[in-house]
């Protein structure tokens, strides 16, 4: 369903993403050189202290109060590696997606841009796996809701969604999630990792925005409404998508039950809507926080960060580039 589109204009029209297309050369960096892989840290060695953010959130749950102390770590490793594997699933298809931007983008600067923007995906790629490979060795497989989304944006023909869906979407509340496991996890490593991530994230949210803003003023409000409700339904699939069902049923533990627990920690509720600290700005932004939509987000308790600006990459930057 994809359909390509030429551009025999190769007149640099919009000033703005070649900006970003010349932060992107200079932000560039290797997995193997720039990251320090032997960081010390052996997760086979790591005692329940080290997993204590995440313990103490469980301790009141019976099930999990009821495991041995071994088990109660073996818990938090497995859901450590969950974690990264969904990361690194989502990089895959922000790869496939940005691959279908280089076609389908219309202008000759877009393009150029979602290159270098597939190229930073096929690194965090690189670089979730090898983290894995290296430090976890345990993968699981990527959540239902997760491969649904990145199926629907995959195959819709229209890349204004596939803007929406990837670029303000899950770019943005990836930034949200990679910063909350940099606070809280326990391997440095991880954290020079998602800080090189974070970079290139930022930028693409950036592009998104940028690129999204003068595109939806031309649109009607019918088509508006459709586009901002289908940005809803994505980050409502994505704020769902958080759950290791894999990983409870493994435990036996009834799944709706520790769901439901799950989703009374105030803590796991504060991670939920922190995630979302980019994607609110944005979609106000380019015009798809839309009245009838606003309650469905106030709902998700997220609105709080329709004013919140912090640009990792911001415009300023660019413009020095």
């Amino acid at each position: 369903p994809l359909i390509g589109s030429y551009n025999w204009d190769y007149t640099a029209a919009d000033d703005r993403i070649n900006r970003l297309y010349q932060l992107a050369k200079k932000r560039q960096w290797n997995v193997e050189i720039d990251i320090d892989w032997t960081e010390p840290w052996n997760m086979q060695n790591a005692n329940i202290d080290d997993y204590v953010f995440f313990h103490e959130q469980l301790l009141d749950y019976a099930p999990y109060a009821q495991l041995s102390d071994d088990d109660k770590l073996d818990f938090q490793k497995k859901i450590d590696s969950w974690n990264m594997a969904q990361f690194l699933h989502g990089e895959q298809g922000a790869l496939l997606v940005a691959s279908q931007l280089c076609s389908c983008a219309p202008t000759y600067d877009a393009k150029l841009y979602a290159a270098t923007q597939a190229y930073d995906e096929a690194r965090h790629v690189e670089a979730f796996n090898k983290y894995i490979q290296t430090r976890q060795r345990t993968i699981y497989p990527i959540t239902t809701e997760l491969k649904d989304l990145l199926d629907k944006i995959l195959t819709d023909e229209r890349w204004d969604l596939k803007f929406i869906g990837m670029q303000l979407i899950i770019e943005g509340l990836a930034l949200g999630a990679f910063k909350a496991f940099q606070m809280t996890h326990p391997d440095k490593l991880l954290h020079q990792l998602i800080e090189k991530i974070v970079q290139d994230e930022s930028r693409h949210v950036t592009f998104g925005v940028h690129y999204l803003e003068q595109h939806v003023k031309g649109l009607s409000e019918e088509e508006i409404e459709e586009r901002a409700e289908f940005a809803y339904e994505a980050c409502l699939v994505m704020r769902q998508r958080f759950h290791a069902v894999e990983i409870f049923e493994e435990y036996g533990w009834d799944i709706d039950e520790t769901i439901n627990y799950d989703e009374s920690v105030k803590i796991r509720r504060d991670f939920q809507e922190f995630m979302f600290q980019r994607v609110i700005p944005s979609l106000k932004r380019v015009g798809l926080l839309t009245e009838p939509v606003r309650p469905n987000f106030e709902k998700l308790g997220v609105l709080k960060w329709e004013d919140f600006d912090d640009e990792d990459v911001s415009w300023r930057e660019a413009q020095s580039a």
